[in-house]
């Protein structure tokens, strides 16, 4: 009796503990079934339900649906939503070492800059910024090199960035607005409209595969390249710090483990589809054009004087930009003996 007794109590336990697995309402800041961005969360939330048994589960919300999406950070940090997704860059006016972690205008590629995030003390130094609000920061996605932006005036020296209208999110809007461009940023949702409207000239939002989903090919003229003001990008995964120590240690690392294996989607997702995308573009009148060489050594020099500004305006995002110029230095050197002669 004493033994069916035991067993029947732990029945219930473990059916218990199924039934209270955990559910975070997780806020996008972008529309829920936007290729690579959006798909990027519902792929997280499948593996942090493998990886925790089901423990813990995502219930994605689009853009807007629970709250505008550059509120998302805000609603985190109050308790008002436990978990959101976005763009790390998009809060760079409240956490202004998000802006380099977001995205570094010249900085490193995806795999470097995911290094540099995972191993190379990275997110230690992000999170000291993120502590006071009380929201735990996960890098789980990383976004390959996007285009430099659809224009609807061709760029063919510096003096034509004077005046420029252009959308453009992180530091890359700081360091056109140096060149006399009028930066802004504006949820994805909200672009098309924007510029077919003409409410700005230009726009970036992310890689073909997304920007074919909001229908950029249609309304404007020049595709350009490259993405100087995002080598590489990363989406994140906040949540709420009481929910987080919520979870217990073991949840919690298992949570980390799936959102590694995410960024690892993120990094092998990309590539391969962008190619067809650019060439659909082309079919429909786009031209594809790069930046000039005398355009692009004003945006680098400009994004220096940006990068030092920030870090000597806030202590974080020195100790982070030191921290990542270091790491780039250690790796280039590795780089440079493994560069192969181009084909001929």
């Amino acid at each position: 009796m004493k033994t069916v007794t035991t067993l029947s109590a732990a029945f219930m336990l473990a059916t218990t503990s199924l039934v209270q697995a955990d559910t975070l309402d997780v806020a996008s800041t972008f529309p829920k079934n936007m290729p690579f961005l959006g798909e990027g969360a519902e792929v997280l939330g499948r593996n942090i339900e493998i990886a925790t048994g089901g423990e813990v589960k995502l219930r994605v919300h689009g853009a807007g649906d629970l709250v505008p999406a550059l509120e998302v950070l805000n609603q985190v940090s109050t308790g008002a939503i436990p978990a959101g997704w976005d763009f790390i860059g998009y809060w760079g006016g409240t956490i202004p070492v998000a802006a380099l972690a977001g995205a570094m205008p010249f900085g490193p590629g995806p795999d470097l800059f995911a290094g540099w995030m995972w191993e190379g003390g990275g997110l230690e130094i992000i999170q000291k910024a993120y502590d006071p609000l009380n929201v735990k920061l996960l890098p789980c996605h990383i976004t390959a090199p996007e285009p430099g932006g659809w224009f609807n005036k061709e760029i063919n020296s510096v003096e034509d960035l004077q005046g420029l209208r252009m959308r453009i999110s992180g530091m890359g809007g700081q360091v056109l607005n140096k060149l006399g461009a009028s930066t802004q940023l504006i949820p994805g949702g909200e672009l098309y409209v924007a510029l077919e409207r003409g409410r700005i000239d230009a726009t970036e939002f992310s890689l073909p595969v997304v920007d074919k989903s909001l229908g950029f090919a249609e309304i404007a003229k020049y595709y350009y390249f490259p993405g100087w003001h995002q080598p590489a990008s990363w989406n994140s995964l906040i949540v709420n710090m009481d929910v987080w120590n919520d979870f217990g240690e073991e949840i919690q690392e298992q949570v980390l483990v799936a959102c590694k294996a995410t960024v690892t989607w993120s990094l092998a997702a990309a590539p391969e589809p962008q190619g067809a995308i650019i060439e659909e573009f082309r079919s429909m009148g786009v031209e594809t054009k790069r930046f000039p060489d005398e355009v692009l050594a004003a945006l680098r020099e400009a994004s220096v004087e940006v990068l030092a500004d920030a870090a000597a305006s806030d202590p974080i995002v020195a100790e982070a930009y030191q921290s990542i110029q270091q790491y780039m230095a250690k790796a280039q050197i590795w780089d440079d003996l493994q560069q192969l002669p181009a084909a001929n």
